[in-house]
């Protein structure tokens, strides 16, 4: 059968999905074994000459029912990986049947090619807006033996270098099976010396998405979060690259998972060098009890190949999710720049004190003022309240509705912050449902700040909080919403389900905030919601599904930013990306740095502040009023132009980017260096991505350039003095 993007060589048993940049090739080799033959640029015709290579190999078994000794499972790189049947690396899926095997042996069984991409019910996921936007494939195993079905998924873009990969379980049986594991994607590279590491974004709390580059070593390596959220530890996302592969060349391949609970990248290197990669949620405390005639679906893993470095891979990916992944009114309107009183007042607010720092913005252009944590219940501290979704009587004057007039009046925006997927023991929700909290009967549950979880995998805890939540957004004129969640999960049981149903309960619980989520912004399309989790510990590609922006990090301090901004660059797209400008010396680190360094790197996200405005001078002031002003030329071209990398702070005391809009007449280039030295070495930044052609003007100055001397000469980074200094660069074309 063909298809413009996806092709069936009947006499060859091969599936080839190709756009005008990328191939995706698979075989079905003897037996029904599906084979793994390549992945990467685009190949025009392929001629069937790159098969498995067969080679008895001691202790490599053959395939089950197929006594010739060459042919094994052990090491034919395939599409998706059987449990006990004669390969002994790690497996794609792990299904336990009522006589307490977990054998099965997936063989092809059948194929379908459909228009257009297959909608994945209750799960984020990357969409199209017309069916001849893709076209998708749809492999069909089913075990030897038993009545169970796996449906392998891949939608590949007609012009986006990108192939969405899941699989859907299907038990026929007249039986339950359990699903132990059950992997998005497996990927087995046969040329493991192109492809000899692997990048990863690890971090921590105020330490996100920190980039580390490793080689792959023999042996198993998982990148994976427990802590029932996608994690401030280890982000959902891994690139796979060449040891020559850098900003602008060399091979790369980026792995998104489209989920925001537990997930594990698993790497395998075997004993003959080929290298398989799982990725799915996480077996760790999971299993899904699948009865006779139900299916199981997957999240999606979005996978995307470059052959010219990172930056062509980090531009693929900001394209599809902000362009594929992020809906809603606000998908692609400039943010407004807004000031959080959070680090200005924290608990400990009045409405005359909130009234002062809103008539500052409003004096000072800023476009929307957002009240933060303490506004309800009768919450003044971190352990109370949470729950209860009503004013907190007395503590403003005029109530919510009070501020958000006022500030509608300055001409300002109003925005408030809910924590909805948590609960506090101190709260009447407590008081009242004590069997809301996510927790085993009879056994003392785990505190972390002061607060607990929500079952959310159950109907009505979900509907009492959007009852409460709607009753505040239907009788308060809200244009934001930040939604924080400041935990992890723990005492992961519920008692909605059965005692052999308690590996379900991590994924229930992401399943019904998803739900949550569907609802409220379907139902408030108007508002602006931002993602938050004690800054960036669920800041995900599923996240981005229902908000199209998210808080990176708690952390504010400009020095600190720029790894972390750098780090989320690499799978996220900027407009994803909010960053502020707070107080000195920093909150989290005690560092000082000059109003203008944290102006220059915040102004690289979608900018705001972080402080409180009535405490700072005149002269500061002045500054404020400027950068915004600076802010509102720049807006479109950092939130939705395309970004480049150019010095990693990862790799030296300077870092540069650059932003280029899409017909290439203005840039915007940031210079940063760290710590001052009495004796510098002088270096240069080289742009890229300009018309070579063109002569561009710095604005606010003389001086003119032609595009191709930025690229191949360069510009001499400043010869800073101090430490923590910025310069930005703002380009257009004459």
């Amino acid at each position: 059968m063909t298809n413009q993007l996806i092709t069936f060589d009947k006499q060859e048993q091969v599936f080839h999905l190709k756009n005008n940049e990328i191939s995706y090739i698979l075989k079905i080799e003897e037996d029904g074994v599906l084979n793994h033959l390549y992945f990467g640029k685009k190949i025009n015709h392929y001629s069937g000459h790159k098969g498995y290579l067969r080679r008895d190999r001691g202790f490599s078994g053959n395939v089950p029912g197929n006594n010739e000794r060459a042919y094994s499972k052990d090491t034919l790189p395939q599409e998706y990986s059987s449990n006990g049947s004669m390969d002994y690396r790690i497996p794609a899926t792990i299904i336990r049947r009522e006589n307490g095997s977990a054998l099965h042996d997936f063989r092809y069984f059948d194929y379908r090619i459909e228009n257009g991409k297959p909608e994945l019910k209750g799960l984020p996921q990357a969409y199209i807006l017309s069916e001849d936007e893709a076209t998708s494939l749809i492999v069909v195993l089913k075990d030897r033996d038993q009545e169970i079905y796996l449906e392998l998924a891949y939608t590949i873009y007609q012009d986006r270098p990108v192939i969405a990969r899941g699989v859907k379980a299907i038990n026929q049986t007249k039986q339950a099976i359990v699903l132990e594991k059950i992997a998005s994607m497996q990927l087995d590279l046969t040329n493991s010396g192109e492809f000899d590491e692997v990048i990863s974004l690890p971090g921590a709390h105020l330490r996100e998405r920190q980039i580390n580059r490793e080689t792959i070593q023999p042996g198993v390596k998982s990148f994976e979060s427990r802590r029932g959220a996608s994690s401030h530890h280890m982000n959902s996302f891994i690139a796979l690259v060449n040891h020559a592969t850098n900003e602008f060349a060399g091979p790369a391949i980026g792995m998104h998972f489209v989920y925001s609970g537990n997930h594990a990248f698993q790497l395998e290197k075997d004993q003959i060098d080929q290298v398989r990669i799982l990725v799915g949620i996480n077996e760790y405390n999971f299993s899904w009890e699948l009865a006779a005639g139900e299916a199981f679906q997957t999240p999606e893993v979005l996978l995307t190949y470059s052959d010219t470095g990172l930056n062509q891979m980090s531009s693929t990916f900001h394209h599809l999710l902000r362009e594929r992944v992020a809906r809603g009114e606000h998908q692609f309107k400039e943010r407004p720049i807004l000031v959080n009183n959070w680090e200005a007042t924290y608990f400990d607010f009045t409405s005359e004190k909130i009234e002062k720092i809103v008539d500052e913005a409003a004096d000072l252009g800023i476009e929307m003022f957002v009240l933060d944590d303490g506004w309800f219940g009768h919450r003044d501290s971190d352990n109370s309240s949470l729950g209860d979704w009503f004013e907190y009587e007395g503590k403003l004057k005029h109530g919510l509705k009070g501020i958000a007039d006022y500030v509608h009046e300055k001409g300002m925006q109003f925005g408030v912050w809910f924590e909805p997927e948590m609960i506090s023991i101190d709260s009447k929700l407590y008081q009242e449902h004590p069997d809301y909290l996510m927790q085993e009967p009879d056994r003392t549950p785990s505190s972390s700040r002061d607060q607990h979880l929500l079952d959310m995998g159950r109907k009505e805890i979900r509907e009492n909080i959007e009852k409460q939540l709607c009753e505040i957004l239907d009788e308060v004129p809200i244009d934001y919403v930040k939604w924080d969640m400041n935990r992890s999960l723990s005492d992961v049981y519920s008692t909605a389900l059965t005692e052999k149903n308690q590996g379900e309960v991590a994924h229930r619980h992401i399943l019904g905030v998803y739900e949550l989520l569907e609802h409220l912004t379907t139902r408030y399309p108007k508002i602006l919601w931002e993602g938050c989790s004690g800054g960036g510990g669920r800041f995900d590609a599923g996240f981005l599904y229902y908000m199209p922006q998210s808080w990176p990090t708690d952390n504010t301090d400009a020095v600190e930013r720029l790894k972390i901004q750098y780090g989320t660059s690499l799978a996220y797209p900027i407009s994803a990306m909010t960053a502020h400008v707070s107080a000195v010396p920093n909150h989290q680190t005690g560092r000082t740095t000059s109003l203008k360094t944290r102006g220059d790197v915040a102004m690289s996200g979608v900018f705001g502040y972080e402080l409180d405005l009535t405490e700072m001078t005149e002269e500061e002031k002045q500054q404020v009023a400027t950068q915004i002003q600076q802010y509102q030329k720049i807006r479109p071209l950092v939130q939705f132009g395309e970004f480049y990398r150019l010095n990693s702070p990862f790799e030296g005391n300077l870092t540069a980017w650059l932003f280029v809009n899409e017909d290439k007449s203005e840039a915007l280039l940031m210079n940063a260096r760290a710590l001052a030295s009495a004796q510098p070495v002088f270096h240069e930044v080289f742009l890229t991505g300009l018309d070579e052609n063109a002569q561009y003007q710095a604005q606010g100055t003389n001086e003119m350039y032609y595009g191709d001397e930025l690229m191949h000469l360069g510009l001499n980074v400043p010869d800073f003095f101090g430490d923590f200094q910025t310069q930005l660069i703002h380009l257009k074309k004459i």
